[in-house]
Order: structure tokens, then sequence, then C-alpha cells
């Protein structure tokens, strides 16, 4: 069997991932779009594009009828669902062998045996791979699940039995907790899964999250291909994976690796899937659910390996026998993968808006897996990630240091991004002594930290002013040389002039003076042309600059000290609006005329009279519980609002003790970022 025509049942950097290699086997690639992602990349590099649907995934990447009737149209013989939205679902896999198309995944028994972690754990006991006591009994009745909860002792895990990506779990600390917890992992796992049954697991204290790849055919071959490690996550969701892991040695290596091979043997798997394990401080492993997809963190298995997942994915699915046997495997160098996600570093709650600048670091040993462009939108209605950096070097400190370079080099602008919280990472000791847990974020003290200046440096202030002298006709040429010029004036009569607006070209002669605010602090910069390029007055102090490179989106600017010492330093720059957004060693500012209201941080505004108070949404969702009424008296800390975007919840809670006023909105509306979602009389 061969395919002329693939469909991909997907949406971002996986879409285009697979197109790509689609591509390279000369397979022409069908993409679909819901509304929201008419103009994405992933429709701009395909072949052939088909729309699905309104933007949310329900109506559009989880319409498995429309779907399937785009692909009979296109004339495609496979589906590729890469992963997330309809890759992990038994119903989807049979209904396009239903309908004469290829699946390219598992076979639809195996999905649903192992989609279940109720029914993968039994499996994996009766396979001899190591499980973590628990309970997986059929009884879902709070009070059983109440009683066993106590059998097992606290803390422990409360797991959406179909779930997956930290979608429907909760920690729970003690008994007082658990009804709640119980309530909003079921709440979850009904939403993302249409399921919401649980099991529950005693929490093993600071594991590691290990992870091997498997790869099987319908000829009744299985290999492994090693393992990730993947124990620095957020939310429960991974952000750093690399591999090999550094926590396991040749003997533990080869023991997990043949027992995920025995547990996909037994699930009489086919393609790609993942076995995922804990590893506890003491060396022991233990079986935790797989997935029975590609994953997101494939391409360091890809780079230690020299195997192209997706390409075998294909060629398995067309019913090709692996060409490797395991002895021929073997890891080689080190990679390490850091996913880029827009939302904030410090709360983690998704962000949304268009991307100003979007420039990718590169280099040897460099990979891009992206799914958007400069000017491409972020909207609410999917998964955050936006793209994801892959390092590879001969060993793990060397993949680090390069790792460490290209977060430095890496620009995204006009989108909050978690870009800060990734170079904190890989700037930890920890990380670099290779003692990753899963809570890492915590430990490290790393969690809920502001990671940009308060204030911008005077480099980033200068870079803005030298751009915006440069768009409005003000110097732009590069020269040589740092020193010599004539001497700043002094007094204040020089003018001030709107930075995007061009004044006359005798105030060169005086000096022009820019105006920036950032966060309502004002910061003035006084430019004075030489006759090697600027000098700066910002504050008290005088810099030298001249231009080396000055392009739309891109600044270099060479500095000197007192030994003569030349200096270079490059900035991104975006414009959006009245606000100059300026990238320089991997963070973002933006300095504006008028200070923008921030709503980033769920907090209190003052709404008229003193002791009133307006709690804001912290990012764009849809009202999924409103768990107070207007009167109601509540205390500091209550939940008030449960939120849900990017298929997370967010609860909005009370900053003090107050009487609910009003509630503006109901279950099920659709609120922008900044929306007054209670208005609190403060006691």
């Amino acid at each position: 069997m061969y395919f002329d025509k693939i469909l991909i049942a997907n949406r971002g950097e996986i879409a285009v991932r697979i197109i790509r290699a689609c591509h390279e086997l000369g397979i022409t690639a069908v993409a679909v779009y819901s509304e929201a992602d008419r103009s994405a990349m992933h429709v701009r590099l395909a072949d052939e594009a088909y729309p699905i649907g309104p933007a949310p995934a329900t109506a559009s990447y989880l319409n498995v009828g429309r779907i399937i009737e785009v692909a009979r149209r296109s004339g495609a013989q496979a589906i590729h669902p890469g992963y997330g939205f309809l890759a992990e679902q038994a119903h989807f896999a049979q209904a396009c062998q239903e309908a004469g198309l290829v699946f390219i995944g598992p076979p639809p028994e195996a999905i649903a045996l192992l989609g279940s972690k109720i029914a993968a754990k039994r499996l994996a006991e009766s396979a001899g791979v190591p499980i973590v006591p628990g309970y997986m009994g059929d009884d879902q009745s709070p009070e059983k699940l109440r009683w066993e909860a106590a059998r097992l002792g606290f803390p422990l895990l409360i797991k959406a039995s179909a779930g997956g990506g930290g979608k429907g779990m909760r920690t729970v600390a003690s008994s007082a907790e658990f009804d709640a917890a119980l309530e909003g992992a079921r709440r979850e796992a009904r939403a993302a899964f249409g399921d919401d049954a649980v099991f529950l697991e005693r929490l093993i204290v600071r594991p590691r999250h290990v992870e091997v790849q498997v790869l099987a055919d319908a000829h009744g071959n299985c290999i492994h291909l090693f393992e990730r490690e993947c124990s620095i996550q957020r939310r429960h969701q991974k952000i750093i994976e690399e591999s090999p892991s550094p926590a396991l040695t040749p003997e533990l290596r080869a023991q997990m690796g043949a027992a995920a091979v025995r547990l996909a043997q037994a699930a009489g798997y086919r393609n790609a899937g993942t076995v995922e394990f804990m590893l506890d401080q003491q060396g022991h492993y233990y079986f935790l659910e797989v997935n029975t997809r590609l994953q997101v963190e494939h391409p360091v298995t890809e780079l230690v390996t020299g195997v192209d997942l997706v390409h075998l994915q294909i060629a398995v699915a067309a019913g090709e026998a692996l060409p490797l046997r395991q002895e021929e495997l073997a890891q080689r160098g080190h990679a390490i993968e850091a996913r880029v996600y827009a939302e904030d570093p410090a709360t983690f709650l998704p962000a949304t808006g268009r991307v100003a600048l979007f420039a990718p670091p590169e280099g040897p040993g460099v990979r891009n897996d992206v799914g958007l462009e400069s000017g491409d939108e972020v909207v609410v209605h999917y998964d955050p990630l936006l793209a994801k950096l892959i390092v590879y070097a001969p060993d793990r400190p060397a993949a680090i240091a390069r790792l460490r370079r290209a977060l430095d080099d890496y620009a995204v602008l006009g989108v909050t991004t978690n870009l800060p919280l990734l170079r904190a990472i890989a700037g930890h000791p920890d990380f670099a002594a290779g003692a990753t847990h899963t809570d890492f974020l915590v430990a490290s003290g790393l969690a809920g930290v502001a990671f940009e200046p308060q204030h911008p440096p005077p480099k980033v202030l200068a870079a803005a002013a030298i751009a915006d002298l440069d768009a409005i006709g003000f110097g732009g040429t590069a020269v040589q040389g740092v020193d010599g010029g004539s001497a700043a004036p002094t007094g204040d009569r020089r003018p001030v002039i709107d930075p995007w607006r061009v004044g006359p070209w005798q105030v060169l002669r005086d000096g022009i003076r820019l105006r920036y605010l950032v966060d309502n602090q004002e910061y003035l910069v006084t430019a004075t042309q030489t006759s090697t390029g600027w000098r700066l007055e910002i504050g008290e102090a005088q810099h030298e600059v001249t231009v080396v490179v000055a392009r739309p989106n891109q600044l270099v600017l060479a500095s000197g000290d007192a030994g003569g010492q030349r200096r270079t330093e490059r900035f991104w720059i975006a414009r959006v609006g009245s606000e100059r957004l300026v990238g320089w060693r991997g963070a973002s500012f933006r300095l504006a005329r008028a200070a923008a209201l921030n709503v980033d941080t769920l907090g209190v505004r003052a709404g008229g009279a003193r002791g009133h108070a307006g709690l804001e949404a912290p990012m764009p969702g849809t009202v999924i519980k409103v768990l107070v009424h207007e009167g109601q008296e509540v205390t500091a800390h209550q939940p008030l609002v449960v939120l849900e975007a990017m298929k997370m919840e967010h609860v909005v809670a009370a900053p003090g003790a107050g009487v609910v006023r009003r509630l503006p909105y109901g279950v099920g509306a659709l609120v922008a970022k900044g929306a007054t979602l209670v208005e609190l009389e403060e006691r």
C-alpha cells in the first residue's frame, strides 16, 4: 500500500510538522481549518485546505463526520490525527476504518483499551509492569471514592480515567479537600473527554516523569526508542523534555524499555505510542499511562536516535514492516525540547493576541517546530502552544549551553509568552545538575515569579529611540566607529516631539527628546546625532552608540567602553499601535505614550465608591460555573466564578471578605480579558 494523499486532522505546529513530512515523502497534504484558522500557517503550507466549521473545537476539529466527509471529498486515503483533538479517540479511528480510510495510529481496540487509565493499569499489572497503589474500581459513587481515599491515605491524586495532559487531575492533601477536588476533576474530565470516570492513586512524593517511546507494526514487530525525561511541568503539563534521562542507568533503561514493549504487545498495539512511568527517589518505576499517539516531545527522540517518527508512522500505517531491530538502535548525543506557550510565565494563564514579530533562533544543533509566523493571531479557542525549540549536542552540558544561547536569541513580540520562565529553568543550577522532578518549579522557587525587570534597561530605551528616529527619517545610516561627535547641548530649550511624527530637520542640531511610558512611569531619552552615530542622554548617563544594522524589525547597535572595546547588541523591534515593542536577550518590553490597562493578573480595581471592587477576568474565556449569588456574603479566598480557556479551568476568588453586589455574566457567557465578573463590596 502507498499513500498519495493524507489529510491532517489537526492544526498548529503538529499539523505543520506532518505536512512537511508528507512533502518529504512526495505525498499530497490536505489541511482542515476552522473559521478562526482560515489564514493559519498550516493552511498556507498545505497543498489543499478545507473549512470544517466554526472556531470552537467541538464544532470543527472534533467534528468527526465533517472531517471524514472532507477526507472522502479530497480523495485522501489516510488521516493523520497528530496529537490532541481526536488523536486518542477510538470512535474516530473506527469511523476512519468504516469509511475506508487508514487511520495513522493504533487500532481502535487498542486506543479504547489503553485510553482508559483504569483498564490500562489492569493490563499493565497483568503484563508484569509495576503500578502505583490506588483504587480503579467500577463503583464511582462519591461515598465509595471517599472511603477508598481514606483507605489509601493522603496526599493522593484524583485522575480522569479517559484523561491526559493534566486535565481532570487534582492533588488532594486532606479529607476536607476531597469532595471539592472530586467535583472539579469530574467536571473538567467531562468537558474535555465526555467521560467523568476517575480513579485514585497514592501520591508519590517528588517523582520523576520518564516515558518510553514505542513503535509497532502489523507484522508482530515492536521496538522501543529509549526514554524521555519530562519531569519539569506546570499544571501537570510538560514544558521541558530531554533524552537521555540523566536519572537512568543502562540497566534501568533496559528494564523500562522492555516493560513498555511488553505492555504494547499485550495491548495489540500498532504505530507510535508512549508508555509513561513515574520514577521515585529510590529508582523504582511505576506505570502511569499510555499515550496512543505521537507525543509533543517526539523531536528529542528523533534527534538522539536519527529516526523520523512521522515517516515511520506513515510507513507502518501503509502496511510496511519496521525497518529497524532493537539491537540496531542507540542513543547518540543529547537533545532538549522547550515548549513555547502563549501564557503568562508567572500565573500560567493563557494569552491571546496578534504576534507582531516571531523570530526563533537559528544555528547548528537548533530545530524549531513552529505553527505560526509574524502577523498570525493567537486565539482563545485552542491550546496555547506556539512552538517547540529543540537543541542537540554531543552531551548534556553542551546541549544546555546551546539551549541557553537559543533562548536568549528567541523573540516573540506582541503576545505574552513563557520564554522568561524557560530561560530561568535553563539557567538554574539544579537543572544543570539533572536534579529535576515534577514539582521542580515550586522547589526551585521559579513558580509564580515575575521575571521581566520592572524598569526597561537603558539599552532597551536606546534601541527604542533609535528605531523611532530611523522610522521618522532621522539618521538610519550604519557608520563605523564608536567615539566622536560634538558635545550634547545644555539647557532645556530642546523641543519635545512625538516620536512617531516627523519634526523639522533642524531639530537635530539641538537634540531630539522622546518620552516613553512603561507601567505609568515616564522615561526620557534625548538623542543627538554625532559624526559616527548617536549620543543618548538617559537619566544622568550618556551613551554613545553606532547603528550597525537597521532593518524594519531588527537593530544592531555598537557601543564602546573606556578601553576602546567595541560591544554589539541585537534588538528585535515591532510597533503595535502607539506602542514600541523591543526584544532583547530573550526578554520583551512594551514602551508606549500612554500606559495600557494591565489586567494580566487577577486584581481589584476601584469601581467608584470606596470599598467597592470589580474582579476581572484574567484571560478571555467561558464562564462555566457561578458559585455565589447576588447579595451573598463571602470570605477571603472563597471561589466565586470558574472560567475555562484553552481547555484549562481558572477559579476567580474573593481577595477579601465582602458582599456580592452584581454578577454581570451567567454560565455559558464568553467574556473578554479584563471583563468585570463580580462586583464586590468589601468589608
